[in-house]
């Protein structure tokens, strides 16, 4: 593995926070008092960070910064990942909200840019890039989850038209998008992972209803949406009619990327809240600590792996998994742990909470990286089977047509 930054990265480097310094407040993440949460418990909270973020994504796209891995012919710098991810280093330390819009620019983005048609890139690229446009993932649904292949949203072509009826379920974003990419199955004579189509949806057109799910901790993340003859040009498809399962393969790939990327606290702030509330000389405590250390530094290190294969121009094989799984550990070993460490007042939530509810909040937000991009049971499966060379599960879905498996 390759531990020392490259030239590129350190010029790399001082030129972002150059211009980071220019244009936006260095974030003191000691500062516990003061520390921020992504967490909106209210609409007009959703709203102010809303308004909040656009305004940050439309600064970064002026100077190209936006999403610096595309091509630059589309508004990025044409970086190498392992060079991209320095931007997102240094942009982590400012007063900033830097990745709301995540699905477009990480996820979305990559994703067009592969599969879509010159007029497809044209139309839909320039508008995630300012915020324009605010995308979602139209994928899980409450029969296909884990298993996304077994999906029954339907789309029946209709002339230059596409006729979608079904419903899909936590969806991220959904209640302030108004484009989504859409898997629905459009042919039922083929085994399921053959006969899936992937689909540009306007999400305010007619027959499109999406209906908040509000969580434990009063914020919106997920939502249902619910698709009721709602029609949608043909031009709007995504890849080849039937492919629609490769295009999910591509867009989960950056997703599970995009989330291993860790980054909503630190080892060093969790030190920090043990200090304050005075719970460092608890053995128990202590040793939770080490563990929750020892997970931080694996992740290091797996990156590592990942930046050195990358430099190499190789794809990174399971580490994307494992990384996957080991933030969604740190999410389950830290906001648990920050709970403890702040005893009763772990009961409460936002303002009654100490520090204004930030680590309560990541607490009761854990779920959501240990579920979205592929469960943790999903990513042991992938572990498995994939780069441990383990036996796959005897499955006669994957080559019987979709209208002849059981459904319940």
């Amino acid at each position: 593995m390759d531990f020392d930054p490259t030239p590129e990265e350190v010029a790399l480097r001082a030129e972002a926070r150059a211009w980071l310094e220019a244009n936006a407040e260095p974030y003191d993440a000691t500062a516990l008092e003061t520390t921020r949460t992504y967490r909106a418990h209210t609409e007009e909270d959703d709203e102010a960070m809303l308004a909040s973020a656009r305004e940050w994504a439309r600064t970064k796209a002026a100077a190209r910064w936006a999403a610096p891995s595309w091509p630059e012919e589309y508004g990025g710098r044409a970086l190498t990942p392992q060079l991209a991810s320095v931007f997102g280093e240094e942009e982590a330390t400012f007063d900033v909200i830097g990745r709301m819009f995540m699905v477009g620019t990480e996820m979305v983005g990559p994703t067009v840019i592969q599969w879509g048609t010159d007029e497809q890139r044209d139309r839909w690229l320039e508008p995630i890039l300012n915020a324009d446009d605010v995308w979602c993932q139209l994928f899980s649904e409450p029969g296909a989850g884990s298993d996304l292949a077994g999906l029954s949203t339907r789309a029946v072509r209709d002339g230059d038209e596409w006729v979608v009826n079904g419903q899909k379920v936590w969806t991220s974003a959904a209640h302030y998008a108004n484009r989504g990419i859409l898997l629905a199955r459009t042919d039922v004579d083929v085994p399921k992972h053959k006969g899936i189509t992937a689909i540009v949806v306007d999400m305010g057109q007619p027959g499109v209803e999406v209906r908040p799910i509000r969580q434990i901790d009063g914020a919106i993340h997920f939502n249902e949406v619910f698709l009721t003859d709602v029609r949608v040009p043909v031009a709007n498809t995504l890849g080849p009619e039937g492919m629609g399962w490769p295009v999910a393969l591509t867009m989960l790939g950056h997703e599970r990327a995009s989330i291993g990327g860790g980054g909503m606290y630190t080892f060093e702030q969790v030190v920090q809240l043990a200090q304050e509330c005075g719970r460092v000389d608890d053995p128990v405590i202590r040793q939770r600590l080490v563990d929750l250390y020892e997970h931080f530094e694996l992740l290091r290190f797996i990156g590592y792996r990942v930046k050195t294969a990358l430099a190499k121009g190789e794809m990174p094989g399971g580490e994307a998994s494992v990384m996957k799984l080991l933030v969604s550990e740190l999410y389950e070993r830290g906001g648990d742990l920050m709970v403890e460490i702040l005893g009763a007042g772990g009961m409460l939530t936002h303002e009654d909470a100490p520090y204004g509810g930030r680590f309560t909040d990541l607490f009761m937000g854990q779920w959501a990286p240990r579920i979205g991009g592929g469960t943790d049971q999903v990513q042991r499966n992938v572990i498995g089977e994939r780069v441990l060379g383990l036996p796959g599960d005897l499955r006669a879905d994957k080559t019987l047509p979709f209208k002849d498996l059981p459904k319940s």
